[in-house]
């Protein structure tokens, strides 16, 4: 019999835009695949998620980043094995912020989750290697939607 694990991660993102081009950083997954993902990450206990999304920020890409508008709130559920015969019953609780850079220098996180950020221009993010987060955020940061709920997704990332 497998032991599942109720585990609720809340999380902070920003899509962060200028001249046709969006910033992103390169994930590296658990099995060692890189894809591209928004900037951000985890809450710190006791941390607010806006300063959750400019901690982040910095600690991935090198750059300051001004949260513009809170853009909304993703929920994806997903189920996968732990250790030990364990199935995390998982809850991503993602907010997502639009930004804007006003500071620092493009650069690489060192020893982190993510290995690499950079521009990309809007038109060749569908053909990059990318996580669904990406594709919500920009679909959030598009249309804009008034009660800041993203539209239903596919639960497997790309």
């Amino acid at each position: 019999m497998q032991r599942e694990r109720k585990e609720l991660r809340v999380a902070a993102y920003a899509v962060c835009v200028r001249d046709g081009q969006v910033l992103l950083a390169r994930w590296i997954a658990r099995d060692g695949s890189k894809r591209w993902t928004l900037p951000g990450g985890g809450m710190d206990h006791g941390e607010d998620p806006y300063d959750t999304v400019i901690r982040e920020v910095d600690e991935e890409t090198g750059y300051v980043l001004r949260p513009t508008a809170f853009l909304g709130v993703d929920s994806v559920l997903r189920r996968y094995p732990r250790s030990a015969g364990r199935v995390a019953d998982f809850h991503g609780l993602r907010l997502v912020y639009e930004g804007e850079i006003t500071g620092g220098e493009l650069r690489h996180e060192q020893n982190g989750s993510t290995d690499m950020a950079a521009w990309h221009d809007l038109a060749v993010v569908d053909a990059l290697p990318h996580v669904e987060l990406v594709d919500v955020g920009l679909r959030l940061w598009r249309e804009r939607p008034a009660d800041g709920h993203a539209l239903p997704h596919e639960v497997n990332p790309k």
